[in-house]
């Protein structure tokens, strides 16, 4: 049992969530119990690992509770009847705690976190990381342990402040359940956490050939996103411990072996940074390598060539040299925008289920809005809806990019044509068709949308789960006349404009106005009432706009399908 204070300290960067896992009567032991037969996680252990967390990446399932119980997993079959409910810190600590109950191998983790400069306050967002102070492993008995437990205090006790800790400390005792690994192919693999210092974990379960790290997560609601990884992942500095991490190897010593197999006693013994081959403190220290305390100034040389760090990142995980066949790129962003929108509308369905947008809203918002606590870190959406507006202006700046490096023929860019902005619109317009999203409005009436109507209406989506369904999906007119909010809602939702204006998320920065004080302002991000513009995304706009020069300047041009 957690005492009072440690239950205090951990809650959790999503929300603290009660496991509520049951347990049928009629379940075996045999189903539900841990017993660890194996000394340590060797190189066959930790590939099969890898290939547990890829498929269940790839497999059509939008919670981490239908994905375990979906034919991805092939342990399925000898749980227990259970349901797992996991946010985003928990996710990447119970998978890996159940591949181990299901494989005999032993587990362990950290129990207990305290801030490195001794404030009080929100570990999940401590200046200056965290400091390990206690440590928790599964026990090993010939009979086993009941696992479920296990992995119910895990979800109750995990929380991104265990991943916010310096990856230089390497303490043989209290040590860090994770290390900093190298920027290659084959360091960088499926199982590898990705965490964002804002409060946010991920798994990465594929890494496709030209170097685009495919990623997926739980959230606070249950529901489960697939994205790839991008500038929304802050660098930071090692005491942060952005931005990849994976799990330490651990073994058992002293321990005797039962007659049925199982490893009795013992203790846990982690390997050291320099007896893994894969540890790394490339991401902090840049390459030639230098200090990595003072990482803001790491220099990025791939091929005698200075990079910024997510294209160097791209290139070292790229399996030939780096090349931007930008029509293909255009596709898979917004096939991977397409997966953060219905990822988004499981999200808001799910509040709409429980009738949130029924109730009054609070006389405040949050203390901030994307860290906090209750119904609004249940159900609200400003950290998703600001990851999902980074992902649509990475997707711009790229294709800009595109254009610009096409009309110097860079070596990079692999394409062929003649019409550059032509081939990407209608690569735009092909996977905008095949991007079905819709919602029920509140009379019941499913309206269809796109992704060309999220990239016109990104800004007006709304993140308080106290607004109407219309709303939350930014709807204007004649789509917004079967809205059911009163004035003091229509209120609140103009007076937050400026806050779904804002693409940066600022956990330290203090949120908590009443509409009279966004409305009167002044914004700017370090306010914590928005900021009066978004940044330009609108990549249909743009790149209509060089085709119609280009037509008009007499120059032959395909022209873009029709949606």
């Amino acid at each position: 049992m957690m005492s009072r204070w440690r239950r205090a300290a951990f809650v959790t960067a999503c929300v603290l969530l009660a496991a509520m896992v049951g347990v049928s009567g009629a379940a075996h032991a045999q189903d539900g119990r841990w017993r660890i037969t194996k000394e340590r996680w060797e190189p066959s252990d930790e590939k099969a690992w890898q290939d547990f967390v890829a498929a269940l990446g790839a497999a059509d399932c939008w919670t981490f509770d239908e994905c375990i119980k979906s034919p991805a997993n092939p342990y399925r079959h000898t749980d227990p009847k259970t349901r797992f409910y996991v946010d985003c810190a928990d996710m990447p600590y119970v998978l890996r705690a159940y591949f181990a109950w299901k494989n005999g191998l032993p587990f362990a983790w950290q129990s207990a976190m305290r801030a490195a400069d001794g404030e009080k306050g929100d570990i999940r967002y401590s200046p200056y990381g965290n400091v390990i102070i206690a440590r928790d492993s599964v026990p090993r008995t010939a009979n086993g342990v009941p696992a479920i437990p296990v992995l119910h205090t895990l979800v109750n006790v995990v929380s991104t402040a265990m991943f916010r800790r310096n990856s230089m400390a390497d303490d043989p005792v209290m040590f860090a359940d994770t290390y900093s690994p190298r920027l290659t192919r084959d360091a960088i693999v499926p199982g590898t956490i990705t965490y964002d210092v804002n409060g946010h974990a991920s798994l990465v379960w594929r890494v496709e050939s030209g170097g685009r790290i495919l990623i997926f997560s739980s959230h606070p609601d249950h529901s489960l996103s697939r994205s790839h990884l991008g500038k929304e992942f802050l660098r930071t500095g090692p005491e942060l411990g952005s931005i990849f991490q994976k799990f330490r190897p651990i073994e058992v010593v002293g321990a005797t072996r039962a007659p049925n197999g199982a490893l009795v006693g013992g203790r846990i013994v982690a390997a050291s940074n320099n007896e893994i081959p894969d540890f790394s403190l490339e991401q902090y220290h840049g390459n030639p390598p230098g200090d990595p305390v003072r990482w803001a100034s790491s220099s990025w040389v791939h091929n005698d060539e200075n990079l910024d760090f997510y294209t160097y990142l791209r290139s070292r995980l790229s399996a030939g040299e780096l090349e931007y066949r930008p029509v293909e790129e255009l596709r898979a962003m917004m096939q991977s925008i397409c997966f953060d929108v219905r990822s988004r509308k499981q999200a808001v369905d799910i509040s709409i289920a429980r009738g949130i947008q029924n109730m009054d809203p609070p006389p405040r918002l949050p203390d901030n809005i994307y860290g906090t606590h209750g119904v609004w870190e249940l159900y609200s959406t400003p950290s998703r809806d600001a990851r999902l507006k980074t992902a649509f202006k990475e997707m711009y700046d790229l294709v800009v990019e595109f254009i610009k490096m096409d009309m110097v023929d860079a070596p990079r860019l692999n394409y062929d044509g003649d019409d550059l902005a032509g081939d990407l619109l209608a690569a735009y317009w092909e996977q905008n068709a095949a991007c079905s999203i819709s919602y029920v409005n509140s009379a019941g009436t499913t309206v269809q949308l796109s992704l060309d109507h999220i990239i016109d209406r990104l800004y007006d989506l709304s993140f308080d789960p106290y607004q109407c369904v219309e709303r939350r999906w930014g709807a204007k007119g004649e789509e917004l006349a079967t809205c059911r909010d009163g004035p003091l809602k229509t209120r609140w939702y103009e007076a937050q404009r400026y806050l779904r204006n804002q693409i940066d998320r600022t956990y330290d920065v203090d949120m908590g106005y009443t509409i009279e004080d966004l409305e009167r302002g002044p914004w700017g991000l370090r306010t914590g009432r928005g900021v009066e513009a978004g940044p330009e995304v609108d990549v249909r706009a743009y790149l209509e706009g060089l085709t119609s020069r280009r037509t008009a300047s007499g120059a032959i041009a395909n022209p873009p399908a029709t949606p």
